[in-house]
């Protein structure tokens, strides 16, 4: 083996040899046995849905956490025997894609409407094949392990297919249905978009107050309050609370509409909050979702005055308006409201602002005719399927959440103004009549049926919201409707894992679809991971300049680094706070592993399959089994509770303390020997242990797993391995424990005094030392003891000693040779009026109340943890000098 690991030659050569093997295709029956289980198979089967990226751009770091648990569970799955489907994929990404080829179009001075429906579709096609190529080429560095001839694309024929014939079904069920509504408009991208594509924003705002006088008395006015000045001309109603008295008497009358011609009416209507402003407010049904549904319950009629740019237009604009922007129409309705005497003040204040998710831009209501889905029966059958624990939510918290959204939930309007996605199966005849059909002669049936003639018909431009597709994708991509053998036996799926931002956007939307149409829920667990921050806890984004890259982090240190650096710290509902510090410290790990093979390929001698002894003799043997059998039942009980971080936790500290600090070390003596039935024992046990830890460590770093074991016990694919089985180990041998304990304890007297490490001792011993001699040549390896010397307690009066108590036992080390015992003293002493005056000044500190409630908690934090070192330092010390003396 080479002195260190090349891991891009060992990524490049293990996972061609992967691919060849056929390990990522799971055995699939042709044909379905009795119950429902698969007759060609054994295997119990385990599907894992990977959540679609989308064909928009390249890692990041929550794909790489995403994958790396997702990887974990499927090499774990097929250690433990399970038929693994890892269900591969891309999303269309509707607007997020068509948003990326119109910024690339712009550069060459191209405009979507310029290149027409067809040719941009092409353009989108294109963009799609080169991006998927480099994603799955990205992927594939992370060493994942999917089914890849089954990747599958939201768009692929069949997709399509099966997409249009659900949105068929749900009409025809009448859960799709077409209306006018308003809807949340992105002017930037002119499309409706979800609620859940909304997100809110906080900026400097105001509150305008505008006269309206009344038309009943034009000497009275009444004043309402608005953030939305430009939206004055589609106004139809002021509307005041029935229990306000102030305005009990004017309510049925009118108020002439400043800078128009419109006499609007006064209603009443609980909307309308006293405590809010003036009390009586403005409605604008077709540019408020409020006010939209006041003029429902009213009847008022709905003025819209902008187009889907956001752009001042409409009939009955005064003059000067039309085409305006509503930012300039905002500024130029307040100017001439003051010039016309309307303005009664102005009032800063904060405003909640929506803004578009993709586009960045402000969201405007927009009353538009566009096609939605009525949730609610759907979300009944959800909240039935995770009440009753069919699926379950880890961490459990998200249950809550997930069930707040089903119950309080809104229809889905699906229908977006883009020209990349699904496009709506819906043709209109020539009144605008509707029909909705899988095919359009399925649609020209129905025209001719409904019109008594044949007559021309004309699609809807319209695509469907990208989640509509996603949300089949459980299903759809194991070849439902039809049941095929993948159907059967794959579906449900076992585990999704996902990060819980999208839980709205695409969990809950394919439990409701899953069940409504499949009548099981797609999942039994999905796991929601948390985000990857950056070092300071602050989301990545590229205006910050935190970005970590992965796919520079796999060129530098490798794929088993990375993965293992975001596995370790993946804590359900806990967010991972990010460095590079902490993927060198995971090559570290990686390096002693790769050490640890080295030194027993040196050691092992013939041992090629090593079998660890059924009652090993020597104490080393016998400690070292019974914590690998510890460590497998522990890491083996992580694994299924989902708990990853804990599993690597503990394969880190069992591989790099007990098996490579202690077992090794206390090892060498008895290599060095000449005791042949022990040398060979420990071989065969270190051996099996080794064997053990790589077996633990596949799922998670399978580059250098496989590649040690494939230097030392002969070529193989772990992941056809069988998970490691605890062995039945007999109770820890006192002598190994005492040994470990003595060993440490020496080594931390030596070090709080500042003795050299190397300087061997001499050890007194208060008692007998019969038991002891069988272990100093362990001593002399790791304690640097040169002898053992049996003293009393007024012995050890005599001269200066470090002294240590082991199980009642105490032991000794004579500092004369070891230090200069006084300049020793001076230094201690040195420590401790430092430590000391630190130790003062941060208390202080930290007891001032003004300090800590107001300074930053990164702050105090940082403090107290000065002050916990610093009080660690000084006990330290003190100790130290109280042995000098």
């Amino acid at each position: 083996m080479d002195t260190q690991i090349d891991h891009k030659a060992v990524e490049a050569k293990r996972y061609r040899s992967w691919e060849q093997s056929g390990v990522f295709k799971p055995p699939v029956s042709n044909s379905v046995g009795a119950g429902g289980s698969p007759a060609g198979s054994q295997k119990p089967p385990l599907c894992i849905m990977m959540p679609p990226p989308n064909v928009t751009g390249s890692l990041h770091m929550g794909h790489a956490l995403n994958l790396t648990l997702q990887d974990i569970l499927a090499r774990y799955g097929r250690m433990q025997g399970k038929a693994v489907l890892w269900q591969p994929g891309m999303d269309h990404a509707g607007i997020a894609t068509q948003m990326v080829v119109e910024r690339e179009l712009a550069k060459e001075g191209l405009q979507r409407k310029e290149l027409g429906r067809e040719a941009f579709v092409k353009k989108v096609w294109d963009w799609k094949h080169e991006a998927s190529a480099t994603i799955l080429n990205q992927q594939r560095r992370l060493g994942i392990t999917p089914d890849w001839d089954r990747g599958r694309f939201t768009m692929d024929p069949d997709m399509s297919k099966t997409v249009r014939d659900v949105f068929v079904r749900l009409h025809t069920e009448g859960l799709v249905y077409q209306d006018e509504k308003l809807v949340n408009w992105d002017p930037k991208f002119q499309t409706a978009i979800s609620d859940l594509e909304v997100e809110s924003e906080t900026r400097k705002g105001h509150f305008w107050y505008f006269r309206y006088p009344l038309v009943e008395n034009p000497t009275q006015h009444i004043v309402i309050a608005t953030t939305r000045p430009e939206t004055l001309f589609g106004d139809v109603a002021v509307a005041v609370n029935p229990e306000d008295p102030r305005y009990q008497s004017l309510i049925g009358k009118h108020v002439q509409l400043p800078l128009t011609q419109r006499t609007i009416p006064i209603i009443a209507d609980m909307h309308s909050d006293p405590e809010k402003g003036t009390g009586a407010v403005k409605i604008t049904p077709a540019h408020d979702f409020n006010d939209f549904e006041v003029g429902l319950r009213h009847d008022l009629p709905r003025i819209t005055i902008m187009d889907e740019t956001a752009h001042m237009d409409g009939p009955d604009l005064p003059e000067g308006y039309q085409g305006l922007s509503r930012e300039k129409a905002r500024v130029k309705v307040v100017h001439d409201m003051e010039a016309g005497g309307f303005l009664e003040k102005i009032d800063e204040m904060d405003v909640t602002f929506p803004i578009a998710q993709r586009s960045g831009v402000v969201v405007e209501p927009r009353l538009t005719k566009q096609w939605f889905i009525n949730m609610a029966p759907l979300a009944e059958k959800a909240l039935k399927v995770v009440a009753d624990g069919e699926t379950a939510f880890l961490p459990e918290n998200w249950t809550k959440v997930y069930n707040d959204w089903l119950t309080n939930i809104q229809p889905w309007c699906v229908s977006r103004q883009l020209w990349w996605g699904h496009q709506l199966p819906v043709w209109y005849g020539p009144d605008d009549t509707p029909f909705v059909g899988k095919t359009i002669e399925d649609a020209q049936r129905q025209a001719d049926a409904h019109y008594k003639k044949t007559v021309s018909l004309r699609q809807d431009p319209d695509v469907m919201d990208t989640w509509f597709s996603s949300a089949l994708w459980p299903f759809a991509t194991l070849g439902w409707p039809d049941k095929t053998p993948d159907f059967e036996q794959f579906y449900p799926t076992a585990t999704l894992i996902t990060g819980f931002d999208i839980i709205f956007f695409w969990v809950a939307r394919m439990i409701m679809m899953g069940q409504h149409l499949t009548g099981k829920a797609p999942f039994k667990t999905v796991y929601m991971h948390a985000l990857v921050l950056d070092d300071k806890g602050q989301k990545m984004s590229k205006s910050k300049g935190n970005v970590v890259d992965p796919l520079s982090l796999l060129d530098t240190y490798g794929a088993d680094n990375l993965r293992f650096a975001l596995g370790v710290q993946a804590t359900p509902g806990r967010d991972i706070r990010f460095s590079v510090t902490q993927v060198e410290s995971a090559r570290h790990f990686s390096t002693k592993i790769w050490n640890c093979a080295r030194f027993y390929l040196r050691i092992r001698g013939e041992v090629i399959l090593p079998i660890a002894p059924v009652a090993p003799a020597h104490f080393l043997n016998q400690w070292i089994l019974s914590e690998c059998a510890t460590l497998i039942q522990t890491v083996t009980r992580h694994m299924e509770a989902f708990r990853y971080d804990l599993a690597l936790q503990e394969i880190y500290q069992f591989a790099w303390s007990r098996l490579c600090d202690w077992y090794l070390e206390l090892t060498k003596p008895v290599f060095e020997g000449d005791n042949n039935a022990h040398i060979n024992e420990c071989q065969h046990v270190l051996g099996y242990v080794f064997q053990q830890v790589l077996k633990l460590l596949h799922p998670c770093m399978p580059f250098i797993s496989e590649e040690v074991w494939g230097h030392l016990f002969g070529e193989a694919v772990l992941d056809h391995a069988p998970w490691p089985v605890a062995i039945a180990a007999g109770a820890v041998p006192p002598a190994a424990t005492d040994l470990m304990t003595l060993i440490s304890a020496i080594r931390t007297a030596r070090g709080e005094v500042g003795a050299s490490p190397r300087e061997k001792a001499v050890l007194y011993v208060v008692g007998e030392t019969t038991h002891l001699i069988p272990l100093l040549p362990y001593l002399s390896q790791m304690a640097r003891v040169s002898e053992l010397r049996q003293v009393t307690e007024a012995d050890l009066q005599q001269a200066a000693t470090l002294q240590m108590s082991v199980q009642g036992v105490t032991y000794a080390i004579p500092l004369a040779g070891l230090i200069d015992i006084a300049a020793e003293a001076v230094r201690l002493e040195k420590v401790i009026e430092k430590s000391a005056k630190e130790i003062d000044g941060l208390a202080r500190k930290l007891d001032n109340a003004r300090f800590v409630a107001n300074a930053p908690p990164e702050i105090i934090t940082k403090n107290r943890a000065r002050l916990a070192m610093e009080q660690q330092t000084l006990d330290q010390a003190q100790k130290a000098l109280s042995q000098l003396r």
